[in-house]
């Protein structure tokens, strides 16, 4: 083990060999040659090499010479893209997979919160997700989680207090404190959501936000409290007032919520310094075939955007919001995370570097580097399904409240009651299980909008709390695709009263332990089936499904305790 003596002394070496690379005096790692590089304290394009020492940039701009040398001319070169919101876990694939694909895409930074898995694993869940993100050729940065539960009202594992994640700020990866979903409990100064917030000031860490539609006063009160944040931004007007108010703006196009086209006038000269890219939730198709950050700066790109403007936005203004002070920008000093651009104007990404070392290349892969996880960790992940198969008669019941799906959205419409299931009408029952202490509660209500005509749709990944739900035709076919879930011990899982397709989803009952690919196979086939069986093609079986258990989205939402109205803050029936 590397004494303190020998640490000091290994970093003074590194130091002075960057600072001779820079003046010339030594040859660089590599010299990225003749670039057109992306200068974003400018808003300029410069043209020389990019020295890199040790990971780091040491100089750019003249000539430099490297033991390894890359031709960038005719290229661009920009900052590595950066993430500024996402929920790694939603890959459904073990980070160091969602690694692998990501720097495909010249994702070379995300900040996550790993509010899912510490729903389910409580405190655990956050050591597991550090664990597993270590060395994994990604840099992950982390928000800790918030509001474990999302409210209250939830059921999850382990309620997580303020305590129980202070511990965690000293991690030279976390940031600060993630979106702050209970803004009811905020804005009336509930103590145990202000102290969360009082916590990570004392740290000086940032506070992310996450308040939909969050307006006048209300927002006032929401932005005094310390929320820097919000990514919930649906409209240009909510948007608007948000960063009026004080807000930094992400911006957010992911799988499920889809802002982009609505905030694109965001990005533009005289707002962007205070907007930023966002996921949130991202699945394994749009990944491998639409892309990530690059996707967003493609669409940009596409409709007219200012190349430099959408760029920093893609890149410097996270790392400046989050205080990554020597990251997303090509100067010296700063962490030699690098995209090589084949053609700015298609954004189409001919090599990505990661301090200082190509780990990626056009037309070939990323090589997955599989982290350190200790054992009790990975033991609690693997068995996480708490509670006993289930029977039809479990979910019977008379009049409940029926939940409106709109398409292309997770917020939902209060649509009335219904007393039964009727196909004819579109009118399904909808049930979530409590998974984590086999306390028996099943919460039920109908929906609205979902389409299916045949069988069940059950799944273990239902934000954030992360219970079974499922929805269905008949209490025998909820059934069914339910015990499919609880015997895989987590996944998603489709039937039509006789076959059962589907993907298991050991990790937590969130993730997958297989490549990207074959979830994504697995995933696409389970979809086809439940498409086959009458669901919307305007919504994603799954992912819709998820999100219709999170009660902070408005407006009609359901737990293990029933249809709970968002908006009024109290269960419907």
């Amino acid at each position: 083990m590397e004494t303190l003596e020998e640490r000091i002394k290994r970093k003074l070496h590194k130091k002075q060999t960057l600072i001779k690379v820079a003046r010339g005096q030594e040859k660089a790692d590599v010299a990225i040659k003749n670039a057109r590089y992306l200068n974003v304290f400018s808003s300029t394009w410069e043209e020389g090499d990019i020295a890199v020492s040790g990971g780091l940039i040491a100089g750019i701009g003249g000539k430099y010479e490297g033991r390894r040398e890359i031709d960038a001319r005719g290229r661009y070169v920009i900052p590595g893209l950066i993430d500024a919101h996402i929920h790694l876990e939603s890959a459904i694939v073990a980070p160091p997979e969602f690694a692998r694909i990501a720097l495909r895409h010249g994702t070379t930074t995300v900040v996550t919160d790993p509010h899912e898995i510490a729903n389910v694993m409580g405190a655990d869940g956050i050591r597991y997700m550090l664990e597993a993100t270590e060395n994994i050729g990604l840099d992950v940065m982390f928000m800790l989680p918030s509001c474990v539960p999302a409210t209250p009202m939830d059921e999850n594992a382990v309620p997580l207090s303020y305590k129980d994640i202070d511990e965690f700020y000293c991690h030279p990866r976390v940031l600060g404190l993630a979106e702050m979903m209970n803004y009811v409990g905020v804005i009336n100064g509930d103590e145990d959501v202000i102290d969360k917030i009082l916590a990570a000031q004392s740290h000086h860490k940032k506070i992310d936000g996450h308040a939909p539609a969050l307006s006048g006063r209300d927002l006032d009160a929401y932005v005094a409290a310390g929320v820097y944040s919000d990514h919930e931004c649906d409209t240009l007007e909510n948007a608007l007032e948000k960063l009026k108010k004080g807000q930094f703006i992400m911006i957010r196009e992911g799988t499920a919520a889809k802002n982009l086209k609505a905030l694109m006038p965001l990005v533009s000269r005289e707002l962007y310094s205070r907007c930023m890219f966002a996921t949130d939730d991202k699945h394994p198709y749009d990944l491998l075939n639409m892309g990530h950050i690059d996707y967003i700066v493609r669409e940009c790109l596409k409709a007219g955007c200012d190349p430099i403007i959408t760029l920093k936005t893609a890149t410097h203004n996270a790392a400046r919001y989050f205080l990554m002070n020597n990251k997303g920008a090509i100067a010296g000093g700063y962490v030699a995370d690098l995209v090589i651009l084949d053609d700015l104007d298609e954004f189409e990404i001919g090599e990505v570097i990661k301090r200082g070392e190509t780990v990626y290349v056009k037309g070939g892969d990323v090589v997955k580097r599989e982290p350190y996880i200790s054992k009790p960790l990975i033991d609690k992940a693997l068995s996480s399904m708490h509670c006993k198969p289930v029977k039809a008669e479990n979910f019977a019941c008379g009049k409940k409240s029926v939940i409106g799906l709109i398409p292309g959205e997770i917020v939902t419409t209060d649509c009335g009651h219904a007393d039964k299931i009727s196909v004819k009408n579109d009118i399904l029952k909808v049930a979530v299980i409590e998974r984590h202490h086999d306390t028996g509660h099943i919460g039920l209500g109908y929906i609205k909008g979902y389409g299916l005509k045949k069988g069940a749709v059950a799944t273990s990944v239902a934000h954030d709390s992360h219970n079974i739900i499922a929805v269905g035709v008949s209490d025998e076919d909820i059934a069914r695709a339910v015990n499919s879930v609880i015997a895989a011990g987590g996944g998603i899982f489709v039937t039509d009263g006789e076959k059962t397709e589907g993907l298991k989803m050991k990790i937590a009952g969130i993730m997958s332990e297989d490549d990207m690919e074959t979830v994504n196979e697995q995933l696409e086939n389970a979809k086809k089936f439940a498409y086959s069986l009458g669901v919307s093609k305007n919504i994603d079986p799954f992912m819709t499904l998820s999100f219709l258990s999170l009660p902070v989205i408005p407006k009609v939402k359901i737990t293990t305790m029933g249809v709970f109205d968002v908006e009024k803050w109290q269960y419907k029936d």
